[in-house]
């Protein structure tokens, strides 16, 4: 279209392509959300930029603080767990830090459990060193005997649930309810169950925390994070935190998770079935001495996993050899995998494997198991060809 509006006559060539006229024919509709990227946000006049309000949600300020874009992707997360309230960041470790800015200061205390993932753990050592905060690693199977940790300046209990590494599945309304009792917030990194397995807020979490790289993106293409609240006055305090630290997210981004998101329900039931099949065959192999997935019977908080998982287990899970075989042929075993690839993070249509030394990671509860620990993450790939597989490389290893 090449008519002129009235506002174009006398202006330059280059001021017309700067202000533009565009006349779209209306009543277009698509399923994908609109990829909307900003910086300035435009106010209509004075009078609306002079009635902002940082804490009102319901106003745009600023690109950094969300776009149509992201706010989509915010309500549609809060909306899976059952929350009210959500704010992205640019990974899952500065959701988790903005739980502590948001909620922790100088002199206060917060417990960590023992199996929390390592960046966490990190964080908290952190703040214990160089900023005052005082930090308490606790069993991850105390459950209600969370009661005896809890002082007069304790701020934050963290819950995961099953932990990161060693699965153990933590009583979440147990701890929640004491530290709900004495005025302590709850915040549980959620991530393994994506908020599809795990519905926090039923069982009395104050914070749900996402690792949205996981799988809400389900391409591991993507770095993002969520934290999600169900009371106001807890997503304040997470929203002054994150505005104060300058924290935002790409547009693009967002409109990849928005994409993968009608899709991941049924990615984790994909997962959750052929994970739950190798694990339980990987039970009946000699070279192996435990197996840790939360939905077989001798993992450690089993009977929780029934009680509140309601949408199975996923793709993650973690086994120990016998210790009867060397770190170093372990790693040869990792190492012989052929469609386990070595990384970090999980959630993505690729198998990955990883050892770990559990016995460098624990502070607060024994290690149980002397055997040398490799965590599995179970792709897409077909049941029978990962079994060949790993079978493959138990005999390159360890024959």
């Amino acid at each position: 279209m090449t008519d002129s509006s009235p506002k174009d006559e006398g202006r330059s060539e280059q001021t017309r392509i700067v202000h533009p006229e565009d006349r779209l024919t209306p009543g277009f509709e698509a399923f994908p959300v609109p990829v909307t990227r900003a910086s300035t946000i435009v106010f209509p006049n004075l009078a609306a930029m002079r009635k902002l309000v940082w804490s009102d949600d319901s106003q745009w300020r600023y690109g950094l603080h969300g776009t149509p874009t992201s706010i989509t992707l915010a309500q549609r997360l809060a909306a899976i767990e059952g929350g009210e309230h959500a704010l992205l960041h640019p990974s899952g470790l500065s959701a988790i830090s903005n739980v502590y800015f948001g909620f922790v200061k100088s002199g206060d205390h917060v417990l960590v459990p023992d199996n929390a993932y390592s960046p966490n753990r990190e964080h908290a050592d952190w703040l214990a060193a160089d900023y005052g905060v005082e930090v308490t690693y606790y069993d991850p199977m105390i459950g209600a005997g969370i009661a005896d940790l809890i002082r007069p300046n304790t701020k934050l209990v963290w819950v995961e649930a099953p932990g990161s590494v060693t699965m153990e599945v933590q009583d979440v309304p147990a701890i929640a309810a004491v530290a709900r009792a004495r005025g302590v917030v709850t915040a549980l990194d959620n991530t393994y169950s994506a908020g599809l397995a795990f519905k926090p807020f039923e069982h009395g979490v104050d914070i749900s925390v996402q690792a949205l790289s996981k799988y809400q993106s389900g391409g591991s293409d993507i770095l993002m994070g969520a934290t999600i609240a169900v009371d106001r006055e807890h997503h304040m305090k997470l929203k002054r935190a994150r505005m104060r630290l300058g924290i935002g997210v790409s547009a693009d981004d967002c409109s990849l998770v928005l994409r993968s998101l009608p899709s991941m329900t049924l990615r984790y039931a994909a997962h959750d079935r052929t994970a739950f099949a190798l694990a339980t065959w990987l039970k009946t192999r000699p070279e192996v001495a435990a197996v840790l997935h939360p939905a077989i019977e001798d993992c450690p908080g089993h009977e929780i996993f029934r009680r509140d998982f309601k949408g199975g287990a996923g793709g993650l899970f973690s086994f120990v050899f016998d210790k009867r075989y060397s770190a170093a042929q372990v790693d040869a075993f990792v190492e012989a995998l052929e469609l386990f690839d070595i990384g970090w993070s999980w959630g993505g249509s690729h198998s990955l494997a990883m050892p770990y030394n559990v016995s460098t990671m624990r502070t607060a509860a024994k290690w149980p198991h002397e055997g040398v620990l490799v965590r599995f993450f179970v792709g897409l790939e077909d049941e029978a060809d990962l079994r060949r597989d790993i079978e493959q490389a138990l005999t390159k290893a360890f024959a």
